[in-house]
Order: structure tokens, then C-alpha cells, then sequence
């Protein structure tokens, strides 16, 4: 694991099984910035939650697509192009290939849905 991926609490593991009641906002307010854990499968997809501050890395996912929703605080998605401001009931979906810099303002929280196969710092 390179210092990057140290500063993260990730893990991939499913917390919640279909037909399980999720209680998004509680598990959220639990967790401290750069927490990130997968709550439920959905097909080949999964949906995660993140809690962050300030700011990840600049990262890629060569075969997935990531979709990002803030339910909580503000978000920049950095990318080469251009950069796009995130605010609670807003979404982007970074294709697949994409170099991206997500940026919280504060304390943020968000759920980002992709495939299962994706590795959450890049690849």
C-alpha cells in the first residue's frame, strides 16, 4: 500500500445484504473524513458511501465508469478538462479512463455507485 492509499479508511467489503434496510445518513454520521465502504450490491454494481475532507488524489479507473452524489457539504471532481462544483442533491458521472481530483469543502458526504471490480483510489 503506497502513503497515498495509507491516509484512507477503505475497504471493499458489503455492509448491508439485499432486503436490508439501510439507514444511509446514520452510518454516515458514525464515520470521520476519508472513511469509504461499500453498503449494498446492485447486479454487477455497488453502491458506496464516502465521508471525506479536503482533498483525495489524482486518480483513474481505466474499465469503470463512477458516478458521484453528494447528500452532504460540496465537491469538486477536478478533471483535465475542466472541473465541476458538486453541491447536496447533485451528481456527475466521471467516465471511465477520466484522470480525476475529487476536492471536499468540509466535511462531505457522498455516495458514488460503480462497478464492483473498481479499485477506489485508481488504478
Amino acid at each position: 500500500m503506497t502513503d497515498v492509499q495509507d491516509r484512507y479508511d477503505i475497504s471493499k467489503d458489503v455492509l448491508f445484504a439485499a432486503s436490508e434496510k439501510i439507514d444511509v445518513t446514520a452510518v454516515a454520521a458514525a464515520q470521520s473524513p476519508w472513511w469509504n465502504r461499500t453498503l449494498t450490491e446492485v447486479n454487477d454494481a455497488v453502491v458506496r458511501l464516502a465521508v471525506m475532507e479536503g482533498d483525495f488524489h489524482w486518480h483513474k479507473h481505466d474499465e469503470e465508469d463512477e458516478f458521484f452524489y453528494v447528500l452532504e457539504g460540496a465537491l469538486t471532481i477536478e478533471m483535465e478538462d475542466g472541473a465541476v462544483r458538486l453541491a447536496p442533491g447533485q451528481g456527475l458521472t466521471v467516465p471511465r479512463g477520466k484522470l480525476h481530483f475529487p476536492h471536499a469543502h468540509g466535511r462531505t458526504v457522498v455516495l458514488m455507485v460503480e462497478k464492483g471490480s473498481v479499485v477506489p483510489t485508481g488504478d
